[in-house]
């Protein structure tokens, strides 16, 4: 498990049960009175009610998932856009998708604020459909119910895109990284990264023989059979990079669609591979 430290500022506290009671329904404007709309801590909201990232974790999350100018960053829920604006202020293109307008008039006003108004976008939408396709990092702070819900969209994401959630996991999928904030912090001080593997399951054919391989989520297991018999196979995924196990070999490589290549080593020997998915 990596480590991190937080400064010693405490960061907004709401207790778990006050998320687990979202209501089913916004109020629109609800606490939008006269002048500029501020949320308040626990405010209902369409799916969750609004509880506001640790400015520290929101930076944590970012550094878990090597958020980069290079990447374009989505926020689902992205309530008042701080997830969003913090990779926009790292060069990254980002996106947050809120229901709520008065939330989406706040991100953006934010973001012009921290100068990021030409990085940072935020549109009005429900979560559910959005098209986030295009996504290399997803940042998110969702209820373990909604993680669920959108789990198959996120395993149809290109390999190797990262998710990094504050808090919750994904039901059945194992994150391959997490990080914890240590000192002060007693509440949201957890960040957990899911790299989006390749799909491998099938059959494969290989100079050497047949590999027949089943998939759950980054963990690979299968048989290779050759014409000396069949030998268990065992391995892992991060994105679309593979290792795969089968008695005294060692197969590393790259998946790329329907093919996949790299080397592999038998005791002191070195050999490439490459092995093409069968239809």
């Amino acid at each position: 498990m990596h480590r991190a430290h937080t400064s010693s500022q405490r960061p907004w506290i709401w207790p778990l049960a006050v998320m687990l009671a979202a209501s089913p329904g916004y109020p629109h404007s609800a606490l939008a009175q006269e002048g500029t709309f501020e949320p308040e801590i626990g405010q209902a909201g369409k799916d969750v009610v609004w509880v506001p990232t640790p400015e520290v974790l929101v930076e944590a999350m970012l550094d878990l998932a090597e958020v980069s100018p290079e990447d374009y960053v989505v926020d689902l829920g992205s309530g008042d856009g701080r997830n969003v604006i913090a990779a926009a202020r790292r060069g990254a293109r980002a996106q947050g998708v809120e229901y709520n307008p008065d939330m989406v008039d706040l991100s953006r006003r934010h973001a012009s604020e921290s100068g990021v108004a030409d990085r940072a976008r935020f549109v009005e939408g429900d979560m559910f459909a959005a098209d986030f396709s295009e996504a290399d990092v997803l940042a998110l702070f969702l209820l373990p119910s909604n993680l669920l819900r959108l789990r198959a969209k996120f395993l149809d994401l290109r390999p190797g895109t990262r998710i990094v959630s504050n808090t919750f996991t994904i039901q059945d999928w194992a994150a391959d990284e997490t990080v914890t904030l240590e000192d002060d912090c007693t509440d949201w001080c957890v960040a957990y990264l899911y790299i989006v593997p390749a799909k491998v399951a099938g059959t494969w054919r290989l100079a050497s023989g047949r590999l027949e391989l089943t998939q759950q989520f980054q963990q690979v297991s299968g048989a290779l059979t050759h014409e000396s018999g069949s030998t268990d196979v065992t391995g892992s995924l991060r994105g679309a990079e593979i290792t795969l196990t089968a008695g005294d070999q060692t197969f590393t490589g790259r998946v790329d669609g329907d093919t996949m290549a790299g080397s592999v080593r038998n005791g002191g020997r070195t050999a490439s591979w490459e092995a093409t998915r069968q239809r």
